[in-house]
């Protein structure tokens, strides 16, 4: 028993060092032995998904280890758009009783990215079609020193301390995130799946994969049955594009064996979705 632990330790620190760049291998931890699910994560993605316009982050959400990256600095804060929205919502949910209102989404006419709108939105289905006009509306007046104590609780970096309104909503370029420390945060939205406002979250983001932005990865899948949240942010890539789409999946939505935080260059959150389905599909296969 000795040796086989042995063995699984080496192949590990093996695996570890076997990356260059910013293509990074399994991360193994101390008792937690890479297995065989995590080597075929990575192997999928990093064998199969090499489009330089593509990166990516694989994390196992019971030992919270890296199965797989392709990001050139997971530490490195960006732009992560509409994906800050949950923690948004969180941080309106502590200031008014986690009681959270209805919304009229007009469409361009009230600054949402769909030009003929949602229509009556509740928070559920404005994390599921990302409704950009109803997180304008819910964080008109909200504050960085509201946002930043959920921030800090679920190991964000905090916004800046004057930011205010749409910086809340990812639509401008204050409010930066490691790509390491977002995936961990959305694993701690699942871990605190039964308290007051996560619920209403988790609900939406299982709506996208079912029916919103996100529905390209239940689509992909053999046995549909997701956590999405997608996002589109301003571009950082030095050849500059439109933005870049970002999208959050976790599958299966009960339990998930898989977080997987995707960006895609050039192109919008839903259509980064399709990528992310991809990945999940060849892995479930």
């Amino acid at each position: 028993m000795d040796a086989i632990r042995i063995a699984a330790r080496l192949l590990a620190i093996l695996m570890v060092f076997a990356g260059t760049g910013g293509h990074q291998t399994i991360q193994a931890q101390e008792n937690h032995p890479v297995t065989l699910f995590a080597q075929t994560v990575n192997h999928v993605l990093t064998h199969d998904f090499t489009d330089d316009n593509i990166s990516f982050l694989a994390l196992d959400p019971h030992t919270g280890m890296v199965m797989a990256s392709r990001w050139e600095n997971v530490d490195q804060p960006i732009y992560p758009g509409s994906l800050v929205k949950p923690f948004t919502a969180l941080a309106y949910g502590e200031q008014h009783s986690y009681q959270y209102p209805t919304h009229i989404c007009r469409g361009k006419a009230s600054g949402c990215w769909f030009p003929r709108g949602h229509g009556k939105v509740t928070l559920t289905s404005a994390i599921a079609y990302s409704c950009n006009s109803y997180f304008r509306m819910l964080t008109a007046s909200m504050t960085a020193a509201e946002v930043s104590p959920i921030a800090e609780r679920f190991g964000l970096e905090s916004p800046p301390p004057r930011s205010k309104g749409i910086a809340f909503v990812g639509l401008n370029t204050e409010w930066k995130i490691s790509p390491l420390k977002l995936v961990r945060a959305y694993l701690e939205l699942v871990n605190r799946r039964d308290q007051p406002g996560v619920r209403q979250i988790l609900a939406g983001m299982a709506q996208s994969a079912q029916q919103g932005t996100g529905t390209e990865v239940d689509r992909a899948l053999r046995y549909p049955d997701a956590l999405v949240k997608t996002g589109t942010a301003t571009c950082t890539h030095s050849k500059n594009g439109a933005g870049d789409g970002f999208i959050v999946a976790m599958a299966p939505a009960d339990q998930p064996q898989i977080l997987l935080l995707v960006r895609v260059h050039g192109v919008s959150g839903s259509q980064a979705a399709k990528v992310a389905g991809e990945m999940l599909r060849r892995i479930q296969n």
